[in-house]
């Protein structure tokens, strides 16, 4: 699906993506409706997609007063700390 320009030859690589049913039977409606590709209306959006510019949501980063973690997280992994906060 991917175009590779290369001495202004473009190739393409063949790929397996997943879409949710309901999302591939608008494409290939939306394709037959256009009578285009499903292929062909995929890599349009990419491309809509790829050419838009990048959003940056400022995030601040969340901070507050203390003294650390709290003694029986001093040392511990961030897999025990996750596993203790999402059992």
């Amino acid at each position: 699906m991917t175009a590779i320009f290369q001495w202004n030859i473009a190739t393409h690589m063949k790929t397996t993506i997943e879409i949710a049913d309901n999302l591939l039977i608008r494409a290939r409606n939306r394709a037959r409706e256009q009578r285009t590709t499903l292929r062909s209306l995929v890599e349009q959006g990419l491309a809509a997609i790829l050419d838009e510019p990048v959003r940056r949501v400022g995030v601040k980063p969340v901070t507050f007063k203390g003294n650390g973690l709290s003694p029986e997280f001093e040392g511990a992994s961030w897999e025990k700390i996750r596993d203790t906060i999402h059992p």
